[in-house]
């Protein structure tokens, strides 16, 4: 078996005396692990840092066993961005640790790769990144089965003044559809549906409890397992910075 392919690092471990399994999310195969011999001698390390993007040879005697992989030279570093900046570093490693932690093995996502890729190369930019990773969120959920829709009122309907979401469902909602309700239901932040609208702190903020309920409350209580702690260092340092609010 082998196959070739462009992959993001999302994790690795090391493997008996010198070697590294590495944690690969790849355009067309999906999460994939595979080790590297010699990987954790500190010339080859810098190749894999969480976040880089590499191309790809995987091989393996069976589908299903370990396979190994073989190297080209890196596609797209963003170590340096990152390690600039802690709040970048944390938005790195929370991408990284829920496509890690979440994502089958083998299953090809290629949608979500591409956002993946967007988002990262543009942690660089702090005004831009926060509200692209609050969409990102979004679409990681979808991609994980949970189908969040936003298009209409799930009581009405209605395809315009959507501004909740119902946690049962995910779906959207008209607050003023169902007043009586509206203190159960999650904000909706207007530009998850209107690209033109306002990305404020507090909108922004608005998008990060959404997708954190669902990632908290859905996927990771559902695996019992607590979600990543990247994630909670990440929105405490856009906090920090202002960047968000939840007010």
């Amino acid at each position: 078996m082998e196959w070739r392919d462009i992959g993001i690092v999302i994790g690795t471990r090391r493997f008996g005396e010198s070697g590294l399994i590495l944690d690969a999310f790849t355009r067309d195969h999906g999460r994939q692990s595979g080790l590297i011999y010699g990987g954790a001698s500190s010339k080859k390390k810098a190749s894999f840092e969480i976040g880089t993007s590499l191309e790809l040879e995987w091989r393996a005697r069976t589908a299903d066993a370990l396979g190994h992989f073989n190297l080209s030279e890196p596609t797209a570093h963003r170590a340096a961005i990152s390690m600039g900046s802690r709040l970048a570093l944390s938005a790195l490693q929370s991408v990284t640790a829920l496509l890690n932690s979440s994502l089958p093995e083998g299953h090809s996502y290629p949608a979500l790769f591409d956002a993946t890729e967007t988002v990262l190369d543009h942690l660089g930019d702090e005004e831009l990144w926060p509200p692209l990773m609050v969409s990102w969120e979004v679409g990681f959920l979808r991609t994980v089965g949970y189908g969040l829709d936003f298009t209409k009122c799930t009581v009405s309907g209605r395809r315009d003044g959507l501004s909740h979401v119902s946690p049962r469902t995910g779906r959207a909602v008209c607050g003023a559809e169902v007043p009586e309700y509206v203190d159960k239901l999650l904000e909706l932040p207007g530009f998850l549906v209107d690209s033109s609208a306002d990305a404020s702190a507090a909108a922004i903020g608005q998008g990060f409890r959404l997708t954190g309920y669902f990632i908290e409350n859905r996927l990771y209580a559902e695996a019992h397992q607590p979600p990543p702690g990247s994630r909670e260092l990440m929105l405490r340092r856009l906090q920090d910075k202002g960047l968000i609010s939840f007010g």
